[in-house]
């Protein structure tokens, strides 16, 4: 109960925390470079979500889905990628901080760790293997009759 006491308080003083930031950072570098960084942040979260997020989404709703849980903890690296998207999304320096710590592997290892999961650890071996249509390409085998010439003659 009290972590969730102390999430909601500064879930609830965390627009306070980045307007006093966002002020700060103004009267050192100027409005308008404060401006263009928020800018930045958001663009950037955006991107990252559409690159790196949506396959991650797509594999979240199959696996809600089919029940899986074993495959979202599996996932949990894919999980905080997603959460760094989201946080950069939101405009404001504290979160654009939050979400770029969620990028480098050794602090997203550190946080996984702090919520008690551990990546990789339980991972659903059903063969598949996801790749973007880009990434993969058709390899005959020498050891397998060439069938195009028995699709002609059937």
């Amino acid at each position: 109960m009290k972590i969730a006491r102390s999430l909601l308080s500064f879930l609830l003083f965390l627009p306070l925390m980045e307007l006093v930031v966002f002020i700060a950072v103004a009267v050192a570098i100027g409005f308008g470079a404060a401006l263009g960084l928020i800018l930045l942040g958001c663009i950037a979260g955006m991107l990252l979500l559409r690159h790196a997020g949506g396959s991650h989404i797509s594999r979240l709703r199959v696996a809600m889905a089919e029940g899986n849980f074993s495959t979202l903890q599996a996932d949990a690296t894919g999980g905080m990628i997603l959460l760094s998207g989201v946080l950069l999304v939101i405009p404001g320096f504290i979160t654009d901080a939050l979400g770029l710590a969620l990028l480098f592997p050794p602090l997203r290892r550190a946080v996984l760790g702090l919520v008690g999961l551990r990546p990789g650890v339980a991972r659903a071996n059903d063969g598949v293997v996801d790749l973007e249509p880009e990434q993969w390409h058709r390899v005959p085998d020498p050891e397998l009759p060439d069938r195009r010439n028995d699709r002609d003659g059937r």
